[in-house]
């Protein structure tokens, strides 16, 4: 953050215009559009087949809380990921209904890349989720239909796997089910939507 501006605060991100959101990372806020339509579609279909297998332990192993743009609070920083997930080992019982934001890092993240915010998502965001501990995070590409894989590793994270178009993925820490990615893609058509 530059010298003489003051660190954001929780204020700033409750004046920001409606459809807006707002983020704050190392005292800076940033404040991204709501996302087009190929984002909003592609976070939606992995929210449904992730939570499917792995919320609500139908036709998976269960055994996770999988989220859809929680707001995250790691002391001055306030993250938004597209999805996240909690091993409930780690959370036993789901958070309260009225329980605003979580302090307990996820096991896992994904950010879905837009034009605006893919930088933001790579260089400041994948760093502050390193260091809060979180074990995977997956970056999604829309336009280019791609999936990174990253795993943490103590000093930076490991890419491990980096798929693309229709494939049919085991993609960890969700391994235990296949993953068709040619149904995250919009208009790539019915035939694709299952593995």
């Amino acid at each position: 953050m530059g010298t003489g501006k003051k660190p954001a605060t929780y204020e700033d991100i409750e004046a920001l215009p409606v459809g807006w959101v707002g983020e704050i990372l190392e005292d800076e806020l940033v404040a991204s559009p709501r996302p087009a339509m190929g984002h909003v579609h592609t976070a939606s279909i992995l929210h449904i087949v992730l939570g499917a297998p792995f919320s609500l332990g139908s036709g998976g192993p269960g055994g996770w809380w999988i989220v859809y743009e929680p707001e995250l609070h790691f002391g001055r920083d306030v993250l938004v990921p597209d999805l996240a997930g909690w091993r409930r080992e780690r959370l036993p019982k789901p958070p309260s209904p009225d329980e605003p934001f979580m302090t307990l890092a996820p096991d896992w993240i994904c950010e879905v890349l837009s034009p605006s915010t893919a930088r933001i998502d790579r260089t400041r965001k994948l760093p502050i989720y390193h260091r809060e501990g979180v074990a995977h995070a997956w970056l999604v590409e829309p336009r280019t239909q791609t999936l990174e894989v990253f795993r943490r590793e103590p000093l930076d994270w490991l890419l491990t796997a980096t798929h693309g178009n229709g494939e049919v993925v085991h993609a960890e820490p969700f391994d235990a089910v296949p993953l068709g990615l040619g149904s995250l893609w919009l208009g790539r058509g019915e035939a694709q939507a299952r593995p």
